[in-house]
């Protein structure tokens, strides 16, 4: 088959974080490429040098074999390099009707006025629409994208760029906010696409979409091609390219530790539309650690728990008695906390101090009256430095002019300075060093011996080898294992997680 796009020596640099070292690759026409890579592998650069958004990258773009400079995203489209990014926000305009949505591009590039009527966009609009049979109504049509469901927002932009005709079509998590149905529908475009001879570069987690539609995998880890797999394809050897080797764990952290009191049971939970419903008991005394890749359901369980979104079905009841969470704050007058997976977004606010963030949660320590005890905060505030080593001057400064590392030990911190009946750590080891990681394992673990019952979740399964006692796998929204490590290998974990049907 014809080389369409080929990348040669392909670096990516953010100041000293070089992203992409080096990347060699070949997209065929008529071939449906997957790539597989955990969380900061450099897939997202590696789109978005494609499609023109990275124009500062190092090494040699080809097309048909001629060197290319893909500085913006309409060069790309004018070589036939069209993508559909995971963040649907950044491709639709609130404020515009659907109709304009569908026509940005043109709208922009002045082929079509700015102050045309709705009777002139119509019939353009409905052409695009078209190309993925989407028959929707003209009052759809005419009303603001806002009011669009994801899922049809995300069907607009795949329709949007599929009517430039690409020959390389980029997709990036494609079926993240779609249905089972709308899926299977993509996939049916997507091998139609394939039949006509477009190289498609296929970006996903979803083990199973990727064994049911690409040719080819390829996976990626620390900005580096480690292997390249024809169909079907070795998945145990693909995971262990993808996670990379099991880390060296700490002795003096890994005394196993087993809990006997239920505290948490989950009944009947169902994480995504399309996933089985099971059960799960959390006990105090011992770390449950959640493992799984991105889209597998961990991130749905910690909220469901939380408090911060509902569980699909299933109920919970939390030592002995009902517990049903309507938003945060219930949980957390359980004593039931959880950082999430985002810690800027999620938690915390810019110029907040250290000694604000701390205490936000448990006011009513620091006020009296209704009235803030400064002194009061400050005091929990240090308490906060001193007990998880945060590197900062005084509980003055922002938390956001620390580290990563450091943030996340003010994050974590300021729920475990408590003894909280459950812990729930989403993701709570991302973006910090290796140091800051192991004092957070350790003041973890201590609290779990202390009585909590903790859970973490990690798409990262030495993490999960190094805090936890008990692991469980999940995969599209199913519990794939249930088992304490000394139980289980490495081996077993990944052959449950690669169990594609």
């Amino acid at each position: 088959m014809a080389t369409v796009v080929e990348m040669r020596g392909i670096t990516m640099s953010f100041g000293t974080n070089e992203v992409l070292k080096g990347i060699d690759l070949e997209l065929e026409a008529g071939k449906v490429t997957a790539v597989l890579g955990a969380n900061g592998a450099g897939k997202s650069t590696l789109i978005k040098v494609l499609s023109g958004v990275h124009s500062s990258y190092g090494g040699t773009v080809l097309i048909d074999g001629t060197a290319v400079q893909l500085d913006y995203p309409t060069t790309a489209r004018s070589h036939g390099i069209d993508a559909v990014h995971q963040k649907i926000a950044d491709g639709v305009v609130p404020g515009l009707s659907v109709a304009e949505n569908f026509l940005f591009e043109d709208i922009v590039n002045n082929d079509i006025s700015r102050v045309a009527s709705m009777r002139t966009i119509m019939p353009r609009a409905r052409q695009v629409a078209a190309v993925l049979d989407l028959d929707w109504a003209d009052d759809v049509l005419r009303s603001d994208i806002y009011g669009l469901p994801i899922a049809d927002q995300q069907l607009l932009l795949l329709a949007r760029a599929l009517v430039h005709e690409p020959r390389l079509l980029i997709l990036d998590e494609p079926t993240s906010a779609l249905s089972e149905t709308e899926a299977h529908r993509l996939f049916e475009v997507i091998r139609r696409l394939r039949d006509d001879g477009v190289a498609i570069l296929y970006v996903s987690h979803r083990l199973r979409e990727i064994d049911a539609i690409a040719d080819r995998l390829i996976v990626l880890r620390d900005g580096v091609i480690r292997s390249d797999h024809p169909h079907p394809f070795d998945w145990a050897e693909a995971l262990h390219q993808m996670l990379g080797e099991a880390e060296a764990v700490d002795e003096d952290v890994r005394e196993e530790l087993h809990g006997t009191d239920d505290v948490l049971c989950l009944t009947g939970v169902k994480l995504l539309p399309e996933s089985e419903p099971f059960d799960l008991t959390l006990r105090s005394g011992e770390v449950t650690g959640v493992f799984g890749l991105l889209g597998s359901g961990g991130s749905e369980l910690a909220r469901g728990m939380f408090g911060a979104d509902r569980f699909e079905e299933g109920e919970m009841t939390l030592l002995g008695a009902s517990f049903s969470p309507r938003e945060p704050a219930d949980a957390i007058a359980s004593e039931v906390y959880m950082v999430p997976e985002d810690r800027v977004a999620g938690t915390i606010i810019k110029d907040w101090s250290i000694a604000h963030t701390v205490t936000f949660p448990f006011l009513k320590e620091v006020s009296r009256f209704s009235v803030m005890d400064g002194r009061a905060e400050q005091r929990l505030g240090r308490s906060v430095i001193d007990e998880f080593d945060v590197v900062a001057q005084s509980s003055h400064d922002p938390v956001i002019s620390l580290s990563g590392g450091n943030q996340q030990k003010v994050v974590v911190g300021r729920w475990l300075r408590k003894q909280p009946t459950v812990m729930i750590l989403n993701e709570p080891f991302q973006g910090v060093d290796v140091g800051a990681r192991r004092d957070l394992v350790v003041k973890t673990r201590e609290v779990a011996a202390a009585g909590s019952a903790v859970i973490v979740m990690s798409t990262d399964l030495g993490e999960i080898m190094q805090v936890a006692d008990r692991v469980l796998v999940l995969a599209d929204g199913n519990l794939q294992h249930d088992a304490y490590l000394s139980e289980t290998t490495r081996e077993e974990i990944l052959k449950r997680l690669t169990e594609v049907e």
